[in-house]
C-alpha cells in the first residue's frame, strides 16, 4: 500500500506552531509538594550553572526565608533593587515591573508564583507579572506549590481543611516548557520542618499540627506527582503529533460545566477543569439568564461574573445566553450546537417531594441528553447548602401583598352582590378573576396569599353553613383544593409571561442599542465622525463616560485635540498603553491595574489592535453583570471593526491619490523630457553651427538666432507652466487683485514675444464701456496667453483666432475661438487635466499643462472655464469671472 500523502495544511500548521514555540520565551516551572521541598534551592542552582555558561541571569524576586545554604546560592548573582509601595501605614519592598523590563536579561528568577501584589502595583498577581516579562522576550524560572493551582483549590480546601487564597490558573502549568517536579518524602520534610529549616520555631510546631501532617503531605504529594505525570503527557502528545505518530486514543471531547450564583460552582468549574485537563479536551462555562435572573441581588449577580471570571481565568470559555424555555431545553440547545460530549452539573439540593412536585432540572438533563454524557457532582460535606443554581421566587414588597388582600375583599363584595341570583360556580370564576388581576400586576408571592383568602373567603361566607369555616359537604374540599390550585397556576404562568416579557424587552433593548450602533457608525463618514458616535452611544448606553484613543506612527497612543470627555492624567494613558500593547483589558473591574479610573478595553482588528476605548462609569459600573459586560465588549468589538474599515479606507485613498501622484510625475517626467530636450536641441545645434562656422552668411547666422529665440522662449513657457502648476497643487498660489480694465490685458498678451509672428492671426472684439473687472493682472495675462497659444497651435496655419469680450448681469466673460478641428466628443472636461493633450495642428504639440494652469488660476479667481465647440467649426473657450462693484474714481484737485 502507498504510503498516505501529509496533509499540507497540516504540515504548515506544525511549522508555524514551531516557529512560534521557538521564538517565544521560555519559562521553566519547579513544581512541588508544599513549602520546604527545596523548590527555591533547585531553581537558584540552575540558574548558577546557566549563568556559568555565559547567560545574563537576574535575580527579580527570590525569598530565602533564612535558610543560609539558599542564601548562599544566591550570592554572587545581581538583584534587581524592589520599589517600595506604601501599606497599612508603611512601605513594603515589592517587584519592580517596569525596571525588568528596562533591564531585559536573558534569564529573570520570580520565586513564589502565587504570590499576590501590593495595591499599587500593575498586576494583582506575580503571574501576571511573569506573563508580561514572557511576552517581552524574557526567559523566567519560577516556583509553585500544588495547593495553589486554582482548579485545585477545593480539594486542598477538603484535604487539609484550610482554604488556600493565592491561586494561579492552571494555564500557567500548560504554559510552561519545562516542569520539573522537586520532590521530598512527608518523613524527611518533616525533619527538615523539626530542625528549623523550613519555618522559625514557634511556625514550625503550629505548622506541623495544622498543613504538615504526614496524611496532608502524602495527599499533596499525590497532587503533585498527578499534575507533573500529567504535563508530560501533553508534552509527549504534542510530540508525537509533531512527529506524525499516529496513535488511538479518545479524541474531540468538548466539555460543558452549568454555572449559577452557587458556591457550588466555583466547585464545578475547578472539576470541569480537572477533567477537561486529563482528557486534554476543551470546555466551557455557561449560564443561563433565565427569567429568575430578574430576581437576583447584587451579592448574586456579582458572584454570577465571579464564576464566569474563574472559569476564564482556568483556560475555560464562557458564554451567556438568555433562556427561551425550560432550563434543560436551553442548556442541551447549546451543548447540541457547541457539540458537546461531557456535561457537568451539580447535584440538587432540594428535597425529593419539591423535585416530585416542580420537577428536576438535572433528571430532565439526563433524560433527553441523548449522546451527551452527563456528569453529576455534589456540593463539599459540612459546608452550609449552597444556593441554589436557579432561585424559585421573587420577593414582593409588603404593599403588594396588602392589596392583594384588599383584592380578595372587593372580590368577595362583588360576589356577595350576586350571590342570590347565580351558582357557586360564578362566584368562584369572580375569585378567579381577583387572583389573574393580582398575579398580573403583583406576581406570584400575592397571588398565591390571594389564592388562599379567596378558598377561605369562599368558604366562610358563601359555603353553607355560612359565617363559619365548617364544611358540611364533603365535596367542597374538593372544590377548594381546584380554586387553590388554579390560583397557585394561574399566579406561576402569569408570573412566568412577565418574566419572559420583561427578558425579552431586555433582548430587544440590547439588540436595538446594537443596531443604533451599528446603523451610526455605518453613517459615520470618516474615522473621526465614526469615533465621536461610538463614544455618544456608549456613554448613552451605560451611563458613563467614554474616550477612544489611537496610536501615532510610534505605537504609542495619543490623546485627541478636542477635549476628551475625562481628563485622562499620565497613570490613565500608561492602563490605556498596557492595554494596547497586551491586547487585554485593563483597570477597573479587572484584575490588572484594578486602581484605575476607567474600564480599558482593547480595539481588535483583523490585522492587530488599532486603539483604546475607555469608560469612566458615572456611579457604580452598569457592565459587571454579565450580559452587560458582554454587550460593551461587542460595542467594542462593532467600534474596531467599523474603525478598522474607515482607517483601511482612508489608507487606501491615500495609497490611490500616492498612486496617481507617482503616474503623473512619471508622465509629467516623460512628456517634460522629451519637451525639455527637443527646444535644447535646436538651441545647441543652432548657437554650435553659428560658433562653429566662420563663413556662415550674416543672414543664415540670424536665422539660426532666430530659431534658437523661439525655442528659449518655448522653453520659458514651459518651466514657467511647471512653477505655475506646482504652485497651485501646493495651494501657495497668492492674488494680488485691482479693478483694472480687460483692454489692458489683452493689449499686454499681445505684445509678448511668445507669439511671434503669429500675432498677426489674432483678431480682437472687444466693445466700448466694458466694466473694470477685479483680477490678478499677471495671472490673467498668463490664462489668455495659454489660451492663445492652445488655440494658435490646434487650428491650421494661417486660420484666425478670435478673442472677444461681454458683460451680462454679474458676471464677465472672455472667448477664445479658433477654427481648428475642435474637441472631440466627451472631452470638454478632460482637457484641463494635467497632462491631457489633443491632436496639434502644428508639429510641436505642448507638454499638457496649460489648460490645467488656466483652470487654476480661474478657479482661484472665483470663476469658471468651459470648452464647447462652435456651431460653424472649431473651438470656443469661455472663462467668466465675477463682477463686482469698483471703489469710486478719485476727484482731482482743482
Amino acid at each position: 500500500m502507498a504510503p498516505e500523502r501529509p496533509d499540507p495544511d497540516a504540515l504548515l500548521r506544525k511549522v508555524q506552531e514551531e516557529e512560534v514555540r521557538a521564538a517565544r520565551a521560555k519559562l521553566k516551572l519547579f513544581f512541588g509538594a508544599a513549602p520546604g521541598v527545596g523548590k527555591t534551592y533547585a531553581m537558584l542552582s540552575e540558574a548558577r550553572e546557566r549563568r556559568a555558561e555565559g547567560l545574563d541571569v537576574v535575580a527579580g524576586v527570590v525569598e530565602t526565608h533564612g535558610r543560609s545554604e539558599t542564601a548562599a546560592l544566591l550570592e554572587g548573582l545581581e538583584i534587581l533593587p524592589r520599589k517600595e509601595l506604601a501599606y497599612a501605614g508603611q512601605f513594603l519592598p515589592e517587584f519592580d515591573l517596569d525596571a525588568a523590563l528596562q533591564r531585559r536579561p536573558g534569564l529573570i528568577l520570580m520565586d513564589e508564583l502565587a504570590h499576590s501584589n501590593l495595591m499599587g502595583s500593575r498586576h494583582a498577581k506575580r503571574w501576571q507579572d511573569v506573563m508580561e516579562l514572557l511576552d517581552a522576550g524574557i526567559d523566567v524560572y519560577t516556583t509553585l506549590n500544588v495547593q495553589h493551582l486554582d482548579s485545585l483549590k477545593d480539594v486542598v480546601a477538603q484535604i487539609t481543611g484550610v482554604i488556600v487564597r493565592e491561586n494561579v490558573p492552571d494555564t500557567m502549568l500548560e504554559r510552561a516548557d519545562e516542569v520539573e517536579l522537586v520532590d521530598l518524602s512527608p518523613d524527611e520534610l518533616l525533619i527538615r520542618l523539626k530542625e528549623g529549616k523550613v519555618y522559625l520555631p514557634d511556625q514550625a510546631r503550629h505548622a506541623r499540627d495544622h498543613f504538615f501532617r504526614k496524611g496532608n503531605l502524602l495527599a499533596l504529594r499525590e497532587l503533585a506527582l498527578r499534575h507533573t505525570a500529567e504535563s508530560v503527557d501533553a508534552q509527549m502528545r504534542r510530540y508525537m503529533v509533531s512527529e506524525g505518530i499516529r496513535k488511538t486514543w479518545a479524541a474531540g471531547d468538548r466539555l460543558l460545566v452549568c454555572v449559577g450564583p452557587g458556591e457550588l460552582s466555583e466547585r464545578l468549574i475547578r472539576g470541569t477543569r480537572r477533567m477537561a485537563g486529563a482528557l486534554g479536551a476543551p470546555w466551557l462555562a455557561l449560564y443561563v439568564e433565565s427569567r429568575q435572573h430578574l430576581g437576583f441581588t447584587d451579592v448574586d449577580r456579582a458572584r454570577i461574573e465571579g464564576n464566569l471570571h474563574l472559569a476564564d481565568k482556568l483556560g475555560g470559555e464562557t458564554a451567556v445566553i438568555e433562556g427561551g424555555g425550560s432550563l434543560q431545553e436551553d442548556i442541551l440547545a447549546f451543548a447540541q450546537d457547541r457539540n458537546i460530549t461531557k456535561l457537568v452539573v451539580g447535584k440538587p439540593s432540594r428535597p425529593r417531594w419539591m423535585e416530585l412536585l416542580m420537577g428536576s432540572t438535572v433528571d430532565e438533563l439526563i433524560r433527553h441528553s441523548g449522546s451527551i454524557d452527563v456528569y453529576v457532582i455534589s456540593g463539599e460535606p459540612g459546608r452550609e447548602p449552597a444556593t441554589p443554581l436557579i432561585r424559585r421566587s421573587i420577593t414582593s414588597p409588603l404593599r403588594n401583598y396588602l392589596l392583594s388582600a384588599l383584592a380578595v375583599i372587593v372580590a368577595s363584595v362583588a360576589a356577595g352582590l350576586i350571590f342570590r341570583r347565580t351558582e357557586q360556580a360564578d362566584i368562584i370564576m369572580v375569585y378567579l378573576l381577583g387572583i389573574l388581576i393580582v398575579a398580573t400586576r403583583f406576581g406570584r408571592g400575592p397571588s398565591f396569599l390571594a389564592s388562599l383568602l379567596s378558598v377561605a373567603a369562599f368558604d366562610f361566607l358563601f359555603v353553607p353553613p355560612y359565617l363559619t369555616f365548617a364544611v358540611t359537604d364533603f365535596r367542597h374540599v374538593g372544590t377548594f383544593a381546584v380554586m387553590l390550585l388554579m390560583g397557585v397556576v394561574i399566579g406561576n404562568l402569569t408570573e412566568r409571561i412577565q418574566a419572559q416579557a420583561r427578558l425579552a424587552r431586555g433582548r430587544e433593548q440590547r439588540t436595538h442599542a446594537l443596531y443604533r450602533l451599528g446603523q451610526e457608525l455605518a453613517r459615520s463618514a470618516g474615522s473621526a465622525a465614526l469615533v465621536a458616535s461610538a463614544i455618544q452611544n456608549v456613554a448613552t448606553q451605560f451611563q458613563s463616560q467614554a474616550v477612544v484613543l489611537q496610536p501615532d506612527e510610534h505605537k504609542r497612543l495619543q490623546t485627541p485635540d478636542p477635549p476628551l470627555a475625562f481628563p485622562i492624567n499620565e497613570r490613565e494613558l500608561g492602563v490605556a498603553q498596557w492595554v494596547f500593547d497586551h491586547a487585554e483589558p485593563a483597570g477597573l473591574g479587572t484584575l490588572t491595574l484594578p486602581g484605575a479610573r476607567a474600564t480599558y478595553l482593547p480595539l481588535k482588528g483583523a490585522a492587530g489592535t488599532i486603539g483604546v476605548m475607555g469608560v469612566l462609569p458615572e456611579g457604580a459600573p452598569r457592565w459587571v453583570e454579565p450580559d452587560q459586560r458582554q454587550l460593551l465588549e461587542a460595542f467594542a468589538n462593532q467600534t474596531a471593526l467599523a474603525l478598522e474599515r474607515s482607517l483601511l479606507a482612508e489608507q487606501g485613498a491615500q495609497d490611490r491619490r500616492r498612486a496617481d501622484e507617482e503616474r503623473l510625475r512619471n508622465a509629467l517626467l516623460s512628456s517634460v523630457s522629451h519637451d525639455l530636450r527637443t527646444p535644447l536641441g535646436v538651441i545647441t545645434g543652432a548657437v554650435s553651427t553659428a560658433l562653429e562656422t566662420p563663413d556662415l552668411s550674416e543672414a543664415a547666422r540670424r536665422d539660426l538666432l532666430v530659431s534658437a529665440q523661439e525655442e528659449a522662449q518655448r522653453l520659458h513657457r514651459l518651466v514657467c507652466n511647471l512653477l505655475d502648476i506646482t504652485r497651485l497643487e501646493a495651494g501657495s498660489l497668492v492674488l494680488h487683485t485691482e479693478w483694472i480694465p480687460i483692454e489692458e490685458v489683452v493689449g499686454a498678451v499681445l505684445n509678448r514675444r511668445e507669439l511671434g509672428n503669429e500675432v498677426s492671426r489674432i483678431r480682437t472684439h472687444l466693445p466700448e464701456q466694458l466694466p473694470l473687472v477685479a483680477m490678478d493682472a499677471v495671472l490673467m495675462e498668463q490664462v489668455l496667453l495659454n489660451l492663445l497659444d492652445n488655440a494658435l497651435k490646434y487650428s491650421p496655419p494661417g486660420t484666425p483666432v478670435d478673442i472677444k469680450a461681454w458683460a451680462a448681469g454679474k458676471s464677465f466673460t472672455l472667448s477664445v475661438a479658433d477654427q481648428g478641428p475642435g474637441i472631440a466628443h466627451g472631452e470638454e472636461e478632460r482637457i484641463f487635466e494635467k497632462l491631457a493633450r489633443g491632436e496639434a495642428a502644428t508639429s510641436r504639440p505642448g507638454a499638457g499643462l496649460g489648460l490645467a494652469i488656466c483652470r487654476g488660476i480661474v478657479t482661484a479667481h472665483g470663476g469658471q472655464i468651459q470648452a464647447a465647440n462652435r456651431p460653424q467649426g472649431g473651438a470656443q473657450f469661455l472663462v467668466s469671472l465675477p463682477l463686482g462693484t469698483p471703489p469710486p474714481m478719485p476727484v482731482e484737485a482743482s
